[in-house]
């Protein structure tokens, strides 16, 4: 196993949003953080409705009252804590989340190496 880290707790706004490109070997679509207080959830950057991605411009997220993830294309509404969809044409549905813990301040996500 190795672990990788994404980042720091400050790098992510309070209420918003923060991607994290330079990690597209862990996925393809990149990943996206977002932070309630000293809460942060991590998700793939790909909305479950037509597997676009969350931000409307590279790195620029929509959030919704500091609780909520809003896909810039078809503007579904995504609950930080969850993923899941609250409102918009994917309801019910879920955004991917990536399991990650913090190290001293520092958000890491432990990876399987290659064999």
């Amino acid at each position: 196993m190795t672990t990788i880290t994404l980042c720091q707790l400050d790098d992510i706004p309070d209420g918003g949003a923060l991607g994290l490109p330079q990690h597209r070997q862990l996925h393809p679509a990149g990943l996206v953080a977002v932070r309630q207080g000293e809460q942060v959830w991590v998700y793939i950057n790909r909305c479950p409705h037509f597997s676009v991605p969350l931000d409307y411009r590279p790195q620029e997220f929509c959030t919704y009252r500091g609780k909520v993830l809003m896909c810039a294309h078809h503007s579904a509404m995504f609950r930080f804590e969850d993923g899941h969809c609250i409102d918009g044409p994917c309801k019910g549905a879920q955004l991917e989340s990536v399991p990650v813990r913090w190290v001293e301040d520092c958000l890491v996500i432990q990876v399987v190496n290659a064999q």
